[in-house]
């Protein structure tokens, strides 16, 4: 199972998870856009705690995190 699941389509490309993910495993992806026409988050996987700061950051309530 996934521990970061993102909607990308309804992401809004704000950047607020990528700026308190504490391991660096969110980034915009700038090489393209969602169907809101904006540079999606995009997750990498490993490393990942399960923090959850991402998620809660979040205006769009776009990410869920399991852990």
């Amino acid at each position: 199972m996934e521990k970061v699941i993102l909607r990308e389509n309804a992401c809004k490309g704000c950047g607020l998870c990528v700026s308190v993910c504490p391991r660096k495993l969110l980034r915009l992806d700038l090489s393209r856009v969602n169907a809101k026409g904006y540079n999606p988050a995009v997750f990498s996987e490993g490393g990942c705690t399960s923090c959850a700061f991402c998620a809660a950051i979040c205006p769009d309530l776009v990410i869920s995190v399991n852990k």
